[in-house]
């Protein structure tokens, strides 16, 4: 809810009719007004006067800044083809995210970037391969009578999960934890199984092993709902306890009592997070997690995993609102990255595909690059060469809300708007929530994306494909339910179906009709049909050698204050959390002479950063955990931001092996060592 004085947001409070957050909002969102009104807010576009990542600039017009990335885009499309442009996009913003995928398809180019590879969309997809829909939710409020949290804080992450969480738990509800950290929610845990960052899908496959060889699993479901089983019962063979707990350092009985607890006290529900998204196994590490859900029989029951129906079909993102139909098949298979094979319903290009086309020039070079709303020199792998590879392209334009270090190497930066600055839909994660999103104020010259994308879009002689406002658009998208955005704004939100059993009448959207444990799909794309457990690089098992030098291992998660590497500028946020921590455990701090509060080093063989040391025993007395996404807005242009000081992703890697499914990389189980700055 937002409180307006003289047509002037000055207050917001959560709404407690939301169907999402139900009245309470996460400290970024109770920051919003600070992000609104902060000082160093992007008024004006901006084009660079001086070198590259200098940071002199002047302002410009809008008029002017778009007729230069016209020129610019134009330039590239009619010297080397339209492939030649990158389009980048950040974290999600629900309807948004559409339009710079129709931007890309009208323009012509198939190379369209996010980090969707290492986030949701494994988990999504691997959704789709198993049972045929793209995802489904635990059901909170029945109650379940056993919860799974597995590689999420919802404290700091899905709050609005939390609270219902707490009362499944007061009610009596068996609780499991699965993080390399203790979590909050671990203290009141049944059993917290400390895995080696990155190794969950060996836990996920020793528990299946557990749950068939003891005759746990729904044998009625299983064989009326299920193809597979003897596949995968014969496969699991290979994943024992004793064998897992080599791999993840879980004890072998927490393992089996884990999966007797879990398959014994139905209705049970996994909720997970995007932990299992960020390593080399991310997709298999679903699908082995979305075959535990299956075969103990918890699919679309009461308390179990409920398949939430879309509240308007196509929701977010459709091939409608894209126009898929403009990027044609052969034009769409020289993306680059195109040669990895990846599961064909991902149709994103992936960070690293990127970086080696500018580098390399394999399949082609990249020339220029359109970046909206996301920061890839802290956020992709291997940041060092990320940056080499911006240096190196033609031309560069950001939009964004504040200056970043991506932004200030860019030639353009144009004026991003904030969530209140323009009108829009607003589609949950699931997709199982459209809710208004209303226009309350308007700072400086800041456009939204629909707005700089369709001006773009009519420089380029491009408008036909565009609505005369977004409004229009909105319209276009609520149009399967019947209603108008006007209409929207008078109802507040619309709630999708939350059924029981639907496969009783429908089936499941697979090729087989039923829950595919075994994959024929998969096998048909060249793909593992089953779950298998590959060992990543740089770890004290895959290179022992290695592991002398660098003894520890790292991982990483989400603060609650900061949205990825954003929010580092807001006095609120910066104040409750003010400098990058690497978290160490005693026993190891004083091995290494390190104690509370010193600067110390955390390196690899890629480079070194900086962060300040807190000691804790929420850790494994192996593992370092890292803060992710930081840079220095104090530390201005000129320096770029400090953008390398305390990047983690300064020691994370973008070369082979990735995920055979996704092309995600590994960011978390990668061996360092840390100490003390002198």
């Amino acid at each position: 809810m937002i409180h307006m004085e003289d047509d002037k947001p000055v207050r917001i409070e959560g709404d407690p009719d939301s169907p999402v957050n139900r009245g309470k909002l996460c400290v970024r969102g109770e920051a919003s007004l600070e992000y609104l009104y902060h000082a160093d807010r992007l008024k004006h576009p901006l084009k660079r006067e001086g070198k590259r990542g200098e940071g002199k600039w002047k302002s410009i017009s809008w008029d002017e800044a778009l007729n230069i990335m016209a020129d610019e885009l134009t330039k590239v499309k009619d010297n080397y083809g339209a492939e030649h442009l990158a389009v980048i996009k950040g974290a999600a913003k629900g309807v948004q995210d559409s339009w710079l995928a129709r931007f890309a398809n009208v323009f012509g180019t198939p190379n369209v970037c996010d980090q969707g590879q290492v986030c949701d969309v494994p988990r999504s997809r691997a959704w789709g391969v198993t049972c045929g829909y793209r995802a489904a939710y635990p059901d909170y409020t029945y109650p379940p009578n056993c919860l799974i949290i597995w590689g999420v804080n919802h404290a700091e992450t899905y709050h609005y999960y939390y609270k219902d969480i707490l009362e499944a738990i007061d009610r009596g509800a068996k609780l499991i934890v699965v993080d390399p950290r203790e979590i909050g929610l671990a203290k009141r845990a049944d059993q917290w199984l400390r895995v080696r960052p990155a190794t969950d899908l060996a836990l996920a496959l020793g528990m299946i092993n557990v749950i068939i060889n003891e005759s746990l699993f729904d044998k009625t479901f299983v064989n009326d709902w299920a193809v597979g089983f003897d596949e995968l019962k014969a496969h699991v063979q290979d994943y024992s306890p004793q064998k897992v707990q080599e791999i993840t350092w879980v004890d072998a009985e927490a393992i089996i009592e884990a999966a007797r607890l879990y398959a014994l006290n139905k209705p049970a529900c996994i909720a997970w997070g995007n932990a299992i998204d960020s390593n080399v196994n991310n997709f298999q590490t679903a699908r082995a997690i979305c075959i535990l859900r299956a075969i103990t029989g918890n699919l679309e029951i009461p308390g179990g995993e409920l398949q939430r129906l879309q509240a308007v079909k196509g929701g977010r993102s459709s091939a409608q609102l894209e126009l898929r139909d403009m990027m044609p098949e052969d034009k769409f298979q020289k993306r680059v990255g195109a040669d990895l094979g990846l599961v064909p319903t991902f149709r994103d290009i992936i960070p690293q595909s990127v970086v080696k086309a500018i580098l390399e020039g394999d399949p082609y070079p990249i020339r220029a690059a359109y970046i909206q709303g996301t920061n890839p020199i802290l956020t992709w792998g291997n940041a060092q060469e990320t940056y080499s590879a911006f240096m190196k392209l033609d031309f560069i334009a950001v939009a964004e809300r504040f200056m970043t270090p991506t932004a200030g190497m860019a030639d353009l930066v144009l004026p991003g708007a904030s969530y209140l600055e323009y009108d829009s839909a607003f589609f949950n994660l699931d997709n199982s929530v459209a809710s208004v999103q209303q226009k309350v104020a308007q700072v400086g010259e800041c456009r939204s994306d629909y707005d700089i994308l369709s001006a773009l879009s009519r420089k380029l002689g491009l408008g036909q494909y565009w609505y005369e406002n977004e409004e229009q658009c909105l319209d276009t998208v609520l149009k399967p339910i019947g209603l108008t955005f006007d209409e929207l704004r008078k109802i507040g939100a619309i709630l999708g179906a939350r059924p029981y059993r639907t496969y009783e009448q429908n089936g499941f959207k697979t090729p087989s009709g039923k829950v595919e444990l075994y994959s024929n799909q998969m096998k048909e794309w060249g793909l593992d049909p089953l779950p298998i457990y590959y060992e990543f690089p740089e770890t004290p098992y895959s290179d022992p050698e290695l592991a002398k030098e660098y003894p520890l291992v790292f991982t990483d998660w989400k603060l609650a204050q900061y949205r990825h590497s954003s929010g580092k500028q807001i006095a609120s946020l910066r104040n409750s959390h003010p400098d990058p921590l690497v978290r160490i455990h005693p026993e190891t701090a004083g091995k290494l002479g390190i104690n509370e509060g010193d600067w110390v080093y955390v390196e690899n063989k890629r480079g070194r950063i900086r962060q300040k040391a807190t000691l804790t025993t929420t850790f494994d007395p192996r593992v370092v955990g890292i803060d992710y996404g930081w840079w220095y807005p104090e530390k201005g242009a000129s320096e770029l931001y400090g953008w390398a000081e305390s990047n983690i992703n300064v020691l994370t890697d973008n070369k082979p092996p990735f995920s055979r499914e996704m092309g995600g990389n590994n960011f978390r189980g990668i061996l360092c060592r840390v100490y003390k700055v002198t």
